[in-house]
Formats: C-alpha cells, sequence, structure tokens
C-alpha cells in the first residue's frame, strides 16, 4: 500500500474508535475502508484485522468508563467470558449463514431501534422508578452477551448499539452507564473472535497493530466525549450511527 492508503485506513480506524466507544458500530466505518484500500484481503482477512484494530480499542474504552463508572465485575467478568466463547463459535460458523437474507433482516432490526429511540425519550435518561434486581441484572446482561456474541463473531456490525438499547430497555440503565457496560462485554466479544482468527491465520498484524494505535487513540476520545457530555450527546450519536449503518448496509446489499 502506498502512504495514502496507510493515512486512509489510519485516519478511518481513529473514527470507528471514537464511535464504537459512543454507541458501537465502529465496523461499519472501519470494514469498508479494509476493502476499499486491500481488496487483496480475503472477507476472513479483513474480519480478523478488523477485530485486532477492535480488540485494542475497546480495552482502552473499557479502562476509560471503568475509572469513572462503577462496574459489577460480578456479572459483567462472566459475561464477557460467555461473549468470548459465543463470538467464537459465531466466526467458525460464519460461512454457513447467508448474508444476502441476513443483511436485510438487520437492516430491519436496526430501524425499529431508532424508531425505538425516538419514540422514547426518556430511555437511557436512568429516570426510573425504581431499581432491577440483582437476578435480572444477571439474567439480561448474561442472555445479551451470549447471543450478542455470537452474532459479533458472525457479523458483527451494530453489536455495541444493540448491547446499549438491551441494557437501557430492560434494565433501564442511563445511557452512558450501558455503553460502558456493553464496551466489557464486546471487549471479550472481539477477544473470542480474535482467537479464532489467529488461530486460522487470517490476522495481518503490521497493519493491524498500526491501526490499533490510532484506534485506541479514537476510543479514549469517544469513552471520555460520552463521560462527560452524558446521556443525551449518546443519545444523539446513537441515532445518527444507527441511521448510517441502515443506508451503508443498504448500498451493501441492493446498490
Amino acid at each position: 500500500m502506498n502512504p495514502a492508503d496507510w493515512a486512509l485506513l489510519l485516519t478511518a480506524a481513529t473514527a470507528a474508535g471514537w464511535v464504537d466507544a459512543v454507541v458501537g458500530g465502529g465496523g461499519l466505518i472501519l470494514l469498508p475502508a479494509l476493502f476499499l484500500v486491500a481488496p487483496q484481503l480475503t472477507p476472513a482477512a479483513a474480519l480478523a484485522t478488523n477485530k485486532l484494530t477492535a480488540f485494542t480499542g475497546t480495552s482502552a474504552a473499557v479502562i476509560t468508563f471503568s475509572r469513572r463508572i462503577r462496574m459489577d465485575w460480578r456479572i459483567l467478568g462472566p459475561a464477557g467470558l460467555l461473549a468470548a466463547v459465543t463470538s467464537a463459535l459465531g466466526a467458525a460458523t460464519v460461512s454457513l449463514i447467508d448474508k444476502d437474507m441476513f443483511i436485510p433482516v438487520i437492516m430491519v432490526i436496526l430501524v425499529a431501534v431508532a424508531v425505538f429511540v425516538t419514540q422514547r425519550p426518556q430511555l437511557g435518561t436512568g429516570l426510573v422508578t425504581h431499581r432491577p434486581s440483582a437476578h435480572k441484572v444477571a439474567v439480561v446482561v448474561l442472555l445479551s452477551a451470549g447471543a450478542l456474541g455470537y452474532y459479533d463473531g458472525l457479523f458483527g456490525p451494530g453489536t455495541g448499539t444493540f448491547l446499549i438499547i438491551s441494557f437501557a430497555t430492560f434494565l433501564g440503565t442511563e445511557f452512558v452507564r450501558s455503553a460502558a457496560m456493553a464496551k466489557v462485554i464486546n471487549l471479550g466479544s472481539n477477544f473470542g473472535a480474535l482467537i479464532f482468527f489467529t488461530a486460522t491465520g487470517h490476522v495481518w498484524w503490521t497493519l493491524g497493530l498500526a491501526m490499533a494505535v490510532c484506534n485506541v487513540i479514537g476510543a479514549v476520545t469517544g469513552s471520555r466525549m460520552a463521560l462527560s457530555k452524558g446521556a443525551g450527546f449518546v443519545r444523539i450519536t446513537l441515532l445518527v450511527v444507527v441511521l448510517v449503518m441502515v443506508a451503508r448496509l443498504g448500498w451493501q446489499q441492493f446498490g
């Protein structure tokens, strides 16, 4: 690749880290950039290199969030491990899925998410009348980790967004705390898929590590902005990213 190609990918990695830290969906920035600049990559190699980059950025976001937000590691720790296992299973079965059928389903879900968030302005604000029980928290977090961990290994776009919406809807968690919890589970799912792709020899380490540095910068910046600007900022960013994801997937499927 020439210097212009490197510059494009490093810029895309920084932007992806920022978006991923705030609401998820960074893969829809970086993966198209990879396919554009390095068309010689196989889909598995592009996904694997993206996972290496995302894993480092997500790690930085988790550290940044955990310094300001109290995490219940008794639940999030096992949930992250569960997400790692199901993500590896998703990566192992990716060849069995007909993505021509899969992408429209994801688009419909994303549109439903956008409508749902728009129609419920108090969602993610933390204005709840009662706290959920520890049992309910454990069930919601573990089920979300298992299902969306598998989805992340299988396909990926919007995993963080779906996690945030799940926690805000079923637990009444405000958006910033939901984003912090989502990053822990995302860290696990990224790790599981990365282990699988590393074992099968698909990671382009030189490129992935270079993008990882930029992704960390974007992730730290994004998580700090989410913490300082609050739920309203995350809500607006989430809606914008969801609409962009729908447009991007629609162009990929029908364009």
